[in-house]
């Protein structure tokens, strides 16, 4: 094994703590580990093989090592963490949160902080607390911050000089700190700081705050001011009661762990208790795979999840993990105050363990069944055959229709992990598409094939169509997919790349699969990739291919049908709906709208649409 010619190199290494790096021949970094003694850890690798199949796999790509030294064992786990997160490396485990449930975003890097839905967790100095199971429980948490304490949603760059405040004070939805004389800094930082209690699930402590608040007005003689506080307080007092009644006042603040590994991967469930309550509650995943033990999967998913989450006083996990006590300092570092992990054995704390345990299972059994099982299969053929940097997890295809260039139309759908994600589908009116401004730059010649590509509406299309989505995914800053599928061959392929080239995107990979033939044509090899006709690669493009096509076609016929409805005066300037229904209406038919008078037309619509109307039936005839 190349491992074997690394000894010399592996018995020179220091007895420190510090980080290694596994190299493959490429020079990527395939597995980032820590270790108490590099020497020893390292050197460990040399008579593993046997020890499990994703062992053996690590040990043959190996050619070459890399080490950082550590001050301890807990920097070496915070040097691991950043280094999995910015390298993902292949062998190491990476988790993931596959709903993509949103996060509430407060903006305390600002001085005058708003509330925002973010979908990912960024360092950047904000509060974030999610994510929110369902997603318009985040936007009803907003709406109450905005409609209780009065948070700012507004854009505006707050100085406290505006003459006045906008509709959202009148309405009660935001205590103006626009306006210095309304709202002060610091009124508008208590109102902010209640509004993260709320975030934090601490609603007992937020009432008592705002009952001491509301007492303190009511004793100045500031009535209205009490009133409102006391109005806020009974909104957060039914919140809390209507919340999850997975609840006991003894358990404090806590998360907790549930795992179930298996042979398609592993699923670990989280709930957040908040004062005794469970106020939220996580779903993570691993990518199907070769199995790995449970501790490595918990291990990994505690040290992911709190990479950008403030973790509890207190972490409950179902098993042991490794240095674990370099796992505490770790967290207690991070929290500015000490956590602690811990295995219960017996009591509520147990049950509770067991209770998420229960929730890692089922999520199991529904994500990773036999069908999840077999679309991972052909994933995984996709990426050897096509030579991607990983598993094309998300693939978006998409499809041109037309007949004989009127009404073109297109459909882009979205396939995630072997599924179809219908919500995400999307359909174009192919805009302005004319012989004379149909023709496409020459691709490069290597992405060419022999058929001519230039005055095609198709190629035009597929250019236009593909150049709109991604501009605006580029401007939405994703998700941007991991496979571009064009129904078609090389012409429409090369048509697709022209488009992300324009706008910077040309190192997607895109490819095409023509039809009869179900070849593969991609953009950097000359001959066809010919799958064998069962393959289930070959049968999960097909079955996204036809799916594009179907839901093509299906706008096509629509957008005829919408057509033959269309009446003549739909083309008159300034008609719409509700003018061509009074034309109509009153004149009988368009007939009788083309026979009517200067006056008759007047009467209806106005002299300037009566004019409009005139002229294009004269310019018509």
């Amino acid at each position: 094994m190349p491992i074997q010619d690394l000894k010399d190199q592996i018995a020179r290494l220091p007895e420190q703590p510090g980080v290694y790096l596994w190299v493959n021949t490429a020079g990527e970094t395939i597995y980032v580990g820590k270790a108490r003694a590099l020497r020893d850890r390292v050197r460990s690798y040399l008579g593993a093989h046997g020890v499990s199949p994703r062992h053996d796999a690590l040990l043959e790509e190996i050619t070459a090592v890399e080490v950082i030294l550590t001050d301890s064992v807990m920097e070496a786990l915070a040097l691991e963490n950043h280094l999995i997160k910015q390298r993902s490396p292949k062998y190491n485990i990476l988790l993931r949160d596959d709903k993509n449930y949103p996060y509430l975003q407060l903006t305390t890097s600002e001085p005058f902080p708003r509330m925002l839905v973010a979908r990912r967790v960024e360092r950047d100095g904000d509060f974030y607390a999610g994510p929110f199971l369902p997603t318009k429980l985040a936007r009803r948490t907003m709406g109450l911050a905005h409609r209780v304490f009065g948070i700012r949603s507004c854009n505006e760059v707050i100085t406290g000089l505006r003459a006045r405040p906008c509709l959202e004070y009148d309405i009660k939805r935001c205590i103006a700190p626009c306006v210095a004389e309304i709202c002060s800094q610091e009124q508008y930082g208590a109102a902010v700081a209640n509004a993260r209690l709320l975030l934090e699930g601490r609603n007992d402590e937020l009432i008592a705050t705002l009952r001491e608040r509301m007492v303190d007005a009511a004793g100045q003689e500031r009535f209205e001011e009490a009133a409102q506080l006391r109005d806020s307080m009974r909104t957060v007092q039914t919140l809390r009661d209507r919340q999850q009644k997975v609840a006991t006042a003894q358990l404090g603040d806590r998360d907790v762990f549930g795992l179930k590994v298996g042979p398609s991967g592993g699923a670990i469930h989280v709930f957040a208790m908040r004062g005794g309550r469970v106020v939220e509650r996580m779903e993570l995943a691993t990518d199907p795979g070769i199995a790995v033990r449970d501790a490595d999967v918990l291990q990994a998913a505690v040290q992911q999840l709190y990479e950008m989450r403030v973790p509890a006083a207190e972490i409950d996990l179902p098993l042991e993990i490794e240095d674990g006590e370099a796992m505490e300092a770790w967290l207690s570092e991070r929290a500015g105050r000490r956590v602690r992990i811990l295995v219960p054995q017996r009591g509520d704390k147990r049950a509770l363990v067991e209770l998420a345990t229960r929730n890692a299972e089922l999520s199991y059994r529904t994500r990773f069944n036999e069908n999840t099982a077999a679309h991972f299969d052909a994933l995984e053929t996709l990426r050897t055959v096509l030579a991607l940097p990983a598993i094309p997890r998300r693939i978006e295809c998409f499809d041109i229709s037309t007949i004989q260039g009127s009404d073109t139309v297109a459909s882009m759908v979205v396939c995630e992990d072997g599924r179809m994600k219908k919500s995400e589908y999307r359909k174009f009116r192919v805009r302005g598409l004319k012989a004379q401004d149909s023709r496409l730059k020459r691709p490069e010649p290597e992405a060419l094939s022999p058929e001519p590509v230039f005055g095609s509406d198709d190629f035009a299309a597929m250019r236009e169509v593909v150049q709109r989505r991604y501009r605006k995914v580029l401007a939405d800053g994703g998700p941007f997919p991991d496979l571009v599928l064009i129904d078609g061959g090389k012409g429409q392929l090369s048509a697709a790349y022209e488009a992300l080239q324009e706008i910077g995107l040309g190192n997607l990979v895109g490819v095409g699969i023509a039809k009869k033939e179900e070849l593969l044509f991609t953009r950097d090899r000359q001959e066809p990739i010919a799958l064998l006709e069962h393959d289930p690669a070959l049968l999960l493009i097909e079955r996204i291919r036809d799916e594009a096509h179907r839901f093509a076609v299906t706008f096509h016929r629509k957008a005829r049908s919408m057509r033959d409805l269309r009446s003549a005066l739909d083309d008159v300037p300034g008609i719409g709906p509700r003018r061509r229904r009074a034309l109509l209406t009153t004149f009988g038919s368009l007939a009788g709208v083309r026979r009517a008078t200067r006056e008759e037309l007047n009467a209806v619509v106005g002299q300037k649409t009566a004019a409009a109307v005139i002229d294009y039936f004269a310019k018509s005839a």
